[in-house]
């Protein structure tokens, strides 16, 4: 039985052959006629040894020198080392220098304590003392806040008339200060965020609902913006904030089309009331209009009255003061001046009734007509 089994492959070798080395080849392989020839282990491990003392720089041996046979192990040379030595010295340098970009700034930690910022260009941080952050601080980062944008409930918000609102809004920011970014945030996006909301939720409790669905919105971004600022600067923070986007303001999705009616109806209110207060200013005007006209011809009026009767009791006056001075010719002549300007205007006709039995019709020369200039005709 013992000699069916030719070796460690459990081949078929020669029976009856003394031990196991006689079933394999001289160059270590298993002989097989139905197959390629398989390395040993030992062979492989022997050939390996070879090409590593050749490249450490040591004499090449025969192939099949094995580890207890003559030279032992690779051997080291002062070539060798000084390779080792520019090899370690080149990576040294390469995790030393570094560049930063124009929009970039690098933050130096020796032992992880800040040291310096790092200004664009090549700089050197001797490695592994000194450590370096590089940082974007000019690209403009985004912070997304709302229903529509991230899929949660931070954009609805109470109102001040005990409304909810649905708000969609961005915060854009970016680093101002590398070394406060790094060492006073834990995480400064969802810090901003954080700040965002708190500082949005306290603006939208102050205001009621119409004013910031319609005319508010800027107003409330640009109050917004100074409220963030102003906390993250109490945080040193580092993070200046450029703007905010107020994209949307909308009553939440199951009464949306309600409140749009409702605000429909509102607007039609005030049409109306727009067009009531026109015609009331119209007819308001018109009446005070009227009236300043008729204080107006009043006050004329009344002036004109006065100075008649200032000028008739001049007149007066005046008469009396010549009456007391010559009664009889003042009477006689008021008598004449009074007959005058009641007989001035009239035709008269003068009958004649005397005893002497006159024609009875006393003929009228009227001499104003002889003073008017002849209109037509000549002389005799």
């Amino acid at each position: 039985m013992a000699g069916n089994n030719g070796g460690p492959w459990g081949g078929g070798g020669n029976n009856g052959s003394g031990g196991g080395d006689d079933n394999r080849g001289g160059g270590g392989r298993k002989p097989n006629n139905d197959g390629p020839n398989i390395p040993e282990i030992d062979e492989l491990v022997n050939k390996g040894r070879e090409q590593l003392r050749v490249l450490m720089g040591g004499g090449g041996g025969g192939a099949g020198r094995t580890g207890g046979s003559g030279g032992g192990g690779p051997q080291i040379t002062r070539g060798t080392v000084g390779l080792g030595i520019l090899a370690a010295l080149a990576l040294w340098l390469y995790a030393s220098f570094y560049t930063v970009r124009p929009e970039e700034r690098a933050v130096e930690l020796f032992l992880g304590d800040f040291l310096e910022i790092g200004e664009p260009g090549l700089n050197f941080a001797p490695w592994p003392v000194i450590t370096r952050e590089v940082i974007a601080v000019t690209t403009e980062r985004n912070i997304d806040i709302g229903v529509s944008r991230t899929g949660s409930e931070a954009g609805l918000m109470l109102t001040g008339d005990e409304n909810i609102v649905d708000i969609d809004f961005q915060v854009v920011w970016n680093i101002v200060n590398p070394e406060e970014y790094l060492f006073n945030l834990a995480n400064p996006p969802q810090t901003i965020e954080a700040v965002a909301e708190s500082a949005m939720r306290e603006i939208i409790s102050q205001s009621e609902l119409a004013p910031i669905l319609n005319r508010d919105r800027g107003a409330i971004a640009d109050r917004l913006r100074d409220m963030i600022q102003e906390t993250l600067d109490s945080y040193d923070s580092g993070i200046a904030v450029i703007r905010v986007n107020f994209d949307k303001a909308d009553p939440p999705e199951p009464v949306i089309a309600s409140f749009r009616a409702v605000q429909d109806a509102e607007q039609e209110r005030d049409r109306v009331q727009n067009v009531a207060d026109a015609y009331a200013n119209q007819v308001v005007a018109e009446a005070r209009g009227r009236a300043a006209q008729i204080l107006e011809q009043a006050e004329g009026y009344r002036a004109r009255v006065v100075n008649e009767a200032e000028g008739e009791a001049s007149r007066f006056s005046a008469v009396l003061a010549e009456y007391e001075k010559a009664p009889e010719v003042t009477r006689k002549r008021l008598y004449l001046e009074t007959m005058e300007s009641v007989l001035g205007g009239v035709d008269i006709i003068l009958l004649d009734e005397g005893e002497g039995g006159g024609q009875g019709v006393v003929p009228y020369l009227p001499l104003n007509e002889l003073r008017r200039t002849p209109t037509s005709g000549g002389t005799n």
